[in-house]
Formats: structure tokens, C-alpha cells, sequence
């Protein structure tokens, strides 16, 4: 009988599932289910709730519950063996918050006898909606967070991060402070990611390390609830949360209502689940020293393996733990495809013009300097946007789309500095990874050689490769990671691009020329 391990992934607009064979090292079943088609009577755009205020952004949780029923039955009609799932975990948008009342373990363990899981577990919310990561409303209560642990700086070293509106300790504060009376009646507070394991698992779940780190919340090197954070963030706070546990941790068996109403294996393991940005991590096979991704998307990601806790001094980055046991970091610019784009249509070019433009032009630019705040930019902090151009020309195409691409390289070089280690290989995902002209900057940049990955659903991968993990791990096996994503989280075969050397002496010099004008550019102005 196949080994069959099963990941799922609750993004913000879709819930997917993948199955993969441990012995074949295959993946052997793939589905998606968009909130917005398959539950339209929630109301969802791209799966979250319109709200007067644009910076409040929810989802509703039983949407949820109910996109796990018909995903588990989509399963079972398509004739995926679930009988021989051994293992199961998951992969939950990072920082979205789930307020439940005193009667959610009740419910929780009495499944198997409800017809349906929203039946089940409609009364369990003290909170109807739940804030998201989009959610950007409680800029007052990040400030009020951090002025209690001592500033942005001490944020970051106790937490991982310094207070960010989407983190789900800023969001709790929030809470408590609009609606004490619906907080008191709050007696459990979960994560996205917990939530979803504690229906699989049938109680309530604890919440991983991973996906704890992104709450402002969690002693990022003790790994424990921090006390000074959940005294800054709302009162009783402690008893409301969950226990925190390593992402290998095995909860106990599935809940009998996936045994009777879909043949799930009842001896199958419910595996602790984790956010997004770890799952991913494993996903894309990051699992060893001076790993690091980049994704080259809309906004522009730097994440990658950390062997020990170094935080960010500046507030900029994030450190999450891993689900090795190791942790995690994660930097996201803003200025990523905007910034490409708004050059290529600048000029009026394709990609295949900005290719060429990339190719006849030389490594450093002649010294021309772009700072491509198209938009406002996360990292470096800039509220206001603004493209500022030094020695270079603005009707020189080709140098302009260089500058792009280069300012975007050296950025990450420089702010991915604080993690102390130089990546020894990179993967570059997303859209743009898809030109290799745009990589061989990159490997130039960086001093190392980039390879290609195709990512597709990689949350729900690195899922289903820690279910699999953990499963073998409670058996005694305990196999090396580097194994248990062998086969799985492979780059692109033939695409690796290394770094030239001369070219990369240029980019040495030109990174400390980009600092210095990064510096006086968004340093205050005198009054």
C-alpha cells in the first residue's frame, strides 16, 4: 500500500490540497477550490469581506469550515485513496486571528455526530469575521505595543519582528479595545493555521512556532508566550491562547467526522499546522545553511534557512521560526514587479525589449543609480513615493531598465545584511524568474549561483512533506530533511546561472555607492 501524506493550504482566496506519495516521491493529487465560486453566499472578493474603512479587511472563519467540507468531498468523488493518508497537516494565511467562545471543545470533539462542519461549529465564535493579513488598522496599537517593550528595536529582539499592523498581537489589542464585552467572551484565540488543525484534529489545537513568531507575541529564542508582550497587548490574554509547540508535532489522530464521512484513514496523524511563509519554506526545499528564495512578484520577497536567531536591529525584516527547528527569515519590498513594469511601459517596451535593453548594457551601469519608489516602499521605510535618478539619464531606456533591476538586487543585499550570512545559492521564484537576464543580475549581485523554481502551490507542498516528516519522525524513522524533500523541491532542470566574477568586483563597489544615496534619501530633512 502507498505511503500517502496530505497537505492543505487556507490562503486568503482559495483552500488547496495535495497528496503526495512518500515512496514514489510523486505528487499524485492536486485540487483548489475558490472561495469566491464554490461559497459565493459569504460575499467574499478574492475572498475577503469589503469594509467602508479600506484598511479593515476580514474573513469570515465558517467560510472556511465550510471550503474544508467540500474540499474532503471533492477528494473522495474524485477517488483519491484516503484511506491510506498517514498523515495530515496544513498551511494557513500567516497572522489572520480566530476569536472562539467557551463552548468550541465541546463542538469541536462532538463533529463526528453533525451533519455538516458548519452545523457544527456556527455557534463557536465570539468574533464573526477574522482580521487578515491585508488588515493595515492598528497602526496606534503597534506604537502601543512597542513603546511598552522599549521601542521598535526590542520589539524585534523579543519577537522576531518589530509590531506590524497585520500581526495578530496588534489585532488582538485592537479587539479588546473596540469590543471589550465580545473579547471577555473570548475564551480561545487561534491563528488561521490552528484553527483549520484544530477541526482535523477534533480539539483545540496549539499553535507552532512558525506561524506563533508572526504575532508579536511568541519569545522568539525561548520560543514561549512572551510576558511582556501579552501584558501590552490585552489582559488574560495567556489563558486564551493555545500552548505553543515545534511544527513536528503530532496532535493525535484525525477526527472521526473525516473517517465516517469520507473514508479518511483513522489512524491517519493530524501534524501541528504552520503559516504560510514556513510551509513554503520547506516547499522549496530551503532546509539547510545560506538557503535563500527570492520571489519576484508584485511585491518582491527575500526569505530563507537560519541556523541561528539573529533579528533585524532596524525593524525591517522578520524571523519566524522553521519548521526544522531552525528558523526562518523574511524581508518583502514593495517595489517589485510595480517597479519593473512602470519602467517597461515607461519606454514603452515588452519583456523581450527589456531583456535586450538588460543585455546591452553593462554590469554596474556606468555608475547611473536608481531609487525605484514607484510606490511606497516597506523596506526601506518610504511613505512617500517618489523614482529619484542619480547620473542617470531619464529618456535612456535601456540604463533605466537596468537601474530598475539592479536597485532591487542591491536593496535586498544590503537590508538581508543583518541576517549575518551571505546565501551560498538562490532560489528565484515568481513571474519575473522567468527572464534570465534579471537572474544573472541577481547572481551577480549576490556573489552566488541562482537556480530557477517553479513554484506551484508550495505552502500545500511543504505541508504535505511535514505531515510526512512528522509521521516517520513518531515512528521512529526520523529522516534527514534534505531527504524528505528530495524528489520534491527541485529547481528547474539546466537553470542554474553563476555569478561572473568580474562583474560581481563591480556590484561590491556599487552596493556601498547605493547605500550612501538610499541613506541621504530617506534620512529626515531638517525642519
Amino acid at each position: 500500500m502507498a505511503r500517502l501524506f496530505l497537505g492543505l493550504d487556507a490562503s486568503t482566496q482559495s483552500l488547496s490540497a495535495i497528496v503526495i506519495d512518500g515512496d514514489a516521491r510523486d505528487v499524485v493529487y492536486e485540487c483548489s477550490l475558490s472561495f469566491d465560486d464554490a461559497l459565493p453566499s459569504y460575499g467574499t472578493t478574492n475572498g475577503v469581506l469589503r469594509n467602508p474603512d479600506p484598511k479593515v479587511i476580514h474573513s469570515p472563519p465558517l467560510m472556511w469550515v465550510e471550503a474544508l467540507d467540500l474540499t474532503f468531498r471533492q477528494m473522495r468523488d474524485d477517488g483519491v485513496d484516503l484511506g491510506s493518508i498517514l498523515a495530515v497537516s496544513g498551511s494557513g494565511q500567516q497572522h489572520g486571528s480566530v476569536y472562539m467562545n467557551a463552548s468550541a471543545p465541546e463542538a469541536l470533539a462532538g463533529l463526528a455526530a453533525a451533519d455538516s462542519l458548519a452545523e457544527a461549529l456556527s455557534g463557536v465564535f465570539s468574533r464573526p469575521t477574522s482580521p487578515i493579513w491585508m488588515d493595515s488598522s492598528t497602526t496606534a496599537e503597534c506604537h502601543e505595543i512597542m513603546d511598552a517593550l522599549g521601542g521598535p528595536a526590542a520589539t524585534a529582539e523579543a519577537t522576531g519582528s518589530a509590531a506590524f499592523e497585520r500581526f495578530t498581537g496588534p489585532q488582538i489589542r485592537k479587539f479588546y479595545k473596540a469590543d471589550a464585552e465580545a473579547y471577555g467572551r473570548t475564551a480561545h484565540v487561534a491563528l488561521v493555521s490552528s484553527f483549520m488543525a484544530s477541526i482535523l484534529a477534533g480539539r483545540i489545537a496549539p499553535i507552532d512556532h512558525g506561524d506563533g513568531a508572526g504575532m508579536n507575541l511568541m519569545d522568539i529564542e525561548r520560543k514561549r508566550w512572551h510576558p511582556g508582550a501579552l501584558d501590552a497587548t490585552a489582559p488574560g490574554l495567556a489563558k486564551r491562547l493555545p500552548e505553543l509547540v515545534p511544527s513536528a508535532s503530532v496532535i493525535g489522530a484525525v477526527s472521526p467526522y473525516f473517517v465516517e464521512n469520507y473514508g479518511l484513514n483513522p489512524d491517519a496523524r493530524a501534524v501541528a499546522w504552520s503559516g504560510d511563509n514556513p510551509n513554503s519554506l520547506i516547499g522549496v526545499g530551503l532546509v539547510g545553511p545560506a538557503m535563500v528564495a527570492i520571489s519576484l512578484g508584485t511585491s518582491d520577497t527575500y526569505f530563507g534557512f537560519m541556523a541561528e536567531c539573529h533579528t533585524d536591529p532596524h525593524g525591517e525584516g522578520h524571523v519566524f521560526g522553521a519548521p526544522t527547528g531552525d528558523y526562518m527569515t523574511l524581508i518583502c519590498f514593495k517595489n517589485g514587479s510595480l517597479a519593473r513594469e512602470a519602467v517597461r511601459d515607461t519606454y514603452g517596451l515588452d519583456w523581450d525589449g527589456f531583456s535586450e535593453a538588460l543585455r546591452s548594457t553593462p554590469p554596474g551601469n556606468g555608475g547611473a543609480v536608481m531609487l525605484p519608489y514607484f510606490e511606497p516602499e516597506i523596506v526601506p521605510k518610504v511613505l512617500e513615493p517618489g523614482v529619484q535618478r542619480f547620473g542617470l539619464q531619464e529618456d535612456d531606456a535601456a540604463a533605466n531598465c537596468r537601474a530598475v533591476v539592479e536597485a532591487q538586487m542591491m536593496s535586498m543585499r544590503i537590508h538581508s545584511g543583518w541576517m549575518g550570512v551571505r546565501p551560498k545559492e538562490i532560489y528565484a521564484t515568481g513571474g519575473a524568474s522567468e527572464n534570465p537576464e534579471i537572474l544573472r543580475i541577481m547572481a551577480d549581485v549576490h556573489r552566488c549561483p541562482v537556480y530557477r523554481f517553479e513554484v506551484s502551490n508550495s505552502a500545500a507542498l511543504g505541508a504535505a512533506l511535514r505531515a510526512a516528516q512528522a509521521q516517520m519522525a513518531e515512528g521512529g524513522e526520523a529522516p534527514a530533511w534534505q531527504d524528505v524533500v528530495a524528489g520534491f523541491a527541485e529547481p528547474v532542470p539546466g537553470s542554474r546561472i553563476e555569478p561572473d566574477p568580474a562583474a560581481a568586483a563591480v556590484y561590491d563597489e556599487m552596493v556601498e555607492v547605493y547605500a550612501q544615496h538610499e541613506r541621504e534619501s530617506i534620512a529626515p530633512r531638517p525642519s
